[in-house]
């Protein structure tokens, strides 16, 4: 469950940070780049947040991806589990 709230406010706190980043995602930059899956207690150095995936309408936890740069200007893309945007209390 920890895993599932500390994705959700990466996921959260990046959508600020993809408004201000500028610029779109090289595709031959990126794809050079490996996937890297997010385990809970990574030590992470985010510096820049280029894209975040969006979040799909299914109800449950689901993959996404975000594309960052760190702190040296090397890009990295992580894969997290958010929680999708479908679930309602009705």
């Amino acid at each position: 469950m920890k895993i599932l709230k500390i994705a959700l406010v990466l996921a959260l706190g990046g959508l600020g940070g993809q408004a201000f980043a500028g610029e779109s995602p090289s595709t031959q930059a990126t794809s050079k780049a490996p996937v890297e899956v997010y385990k809970y207690g990574m030590k992470l150095d985010i510096e820049k947040i280029i894209t975040i995936t969006d979040i799909p309408g299914q109800c449950g936890p689901v993959p996404a991806q975000m594309i960052y740069e760190d702190s040296h200007g090397q890009r990295h893309v992580m894969q997290y589990q958010v929680m999708g945007t479908g679930c309602s209390d009705s």
